[in-house]
């Protein structure tokens, strides 16, 4: 599909008509997942970046290839180890001598960061300078070599995946790292009847044709479409003074917080509560969020950024368990 053969964006309906094209084309390959096949194009539309969360088998890395042939994106798979340098997914430069004149230049050879989705597998099994220098080239959006800086085209995508499992010989990211990322999604195991189909179309001889059902162009106007939208200011009151309550010992904190939470959600979180609740309210047919999306879209834009005490192990308290009971007392 070319971007000739796309009309302009006009209502929120387009991004609502691409969404089930891509969703259709998905679920032809990936059972199940609905959720998290949402909250990843969410993070598209809101340009984040999203660290998916799952044991080996729930077909991570198969479900972001399939997005990537789905929405017509350059897609780049990094698979990160113990002795992956910077420079291994940046590029570097290389010495390289003209033929006519002998003169001897460098030239930037281009890493794998160079394309629009970027599948970073298990990035925790890599050295902080390596994953330091990917969260860099997601904030920044362009790479700098030799003094030199090389922008990345967009739209840019990083999906991140961890096994929650065997630790050892893994390097966690810090939490202000991990505050890159927009969401952070957990992928659960199948129902019965999932697993019965995974494992039935998995061991034939059946083909899966995929079609294209969006561009970048699109996707571009999409996320353009979603900035525009109006937000109440009730609605982002209401989101900043969610991420308020994950403070512990400030004003207005529950006690279950001071008690569980050394660290709670800065100002980026009320950040992407907000762009995602905009995304959100888009895909369910409205023109402006409200409440109850934000707090639709608060456990992965949570989830991540609070840091649990000795108490809250001691407890068997998660970070899921606090943000829930935070929805259920902050004021509406």
């Amino acid at each position: 599909m070319s971007t000739a053969d796309v009309s302009p964006l006009s209502s929120l309906e387009d991004i609502q008509a691409g969404f089930a094209r891509l969703r259709s084309e998905v679920g032809k390959v990936i059972v199940g997942q609905d959720e998290v096949v949402e909250q990843i194009f969410i993070c598209l539309l809101c340009r984040g970046h999203a660290l998916l969360v799952g044991v080996p088998g729930l077909a991570k890395t198969l479900l972001i290839r399939t997005l990537s042939d789905v929405l017509d994106l350059s897609f780049s798979r990094i698979q990160f180890t113990p002795d992956l340098m910077p420079s291994d997914i940046t590029g570097t430069e290389i010495l390289e001598e003209d033929a006519s004149t002998g003169r001897r230049f460098f030239k930037f050879v281009k890493g794998p960061l160079f394309a629009n989705v970027i599948l970073a597998d298990e990035i925790n099994r890599t050295p902080p300078k390596t994953q330091a220098a990917l969260l860099e080239a997601m904030q920044e959006r362009h790479v700098t070599a030799g003094g030199s800086s090389y922008e990345l085209e967009a739209p840019f995508f990083v999906l991140a995946t961890q096994n929650p499992i065997e630790q050892e010989g893994t390097y966690p990211l810090p939490e202000a790292q991990l505050d890159r990322f927009m969401l952070n999604l957990w992928l659960d195991y199948p129902d019965f009847s999932q697993e019965v189909d995974v494992v039935r179309n998995t061991t034939s001889a059946a083909e899966v044709t995929l079609n294209t059902v969006m561009t970048g162009d699109d996707l571009r106007r999409f996320q353009h479409f979603v900035r525009q939208v109006p937000v109440a200011d009730n609605v982002i009151e209401y989101a900043v003074r969610l991420v308020g309550m994950t403070r512990p010992n400030r004003n207005g904190s529950p006690d279950f917080v001071n008690n569980f939470l050394n660290y709670g959600a800065g100002p980026r979180a009320s950040q992407y509560l907000v762009l995602g609740a905009k995304a959100l309210a888009v895909l369910r047919g409205r023109t402006t969020p409200l409440i109850e999306d934000v707090n639709a879209i608060a456990i992965p834009v949570l989830r991540h950024r609070i840091v649990a005490n000795f108490n809250a192990e001691a407890d068997g308290v998660t970070n899921v368990d606090v943000i829930q009971r935070l929805l259920a007392t902050v004021d509406q």
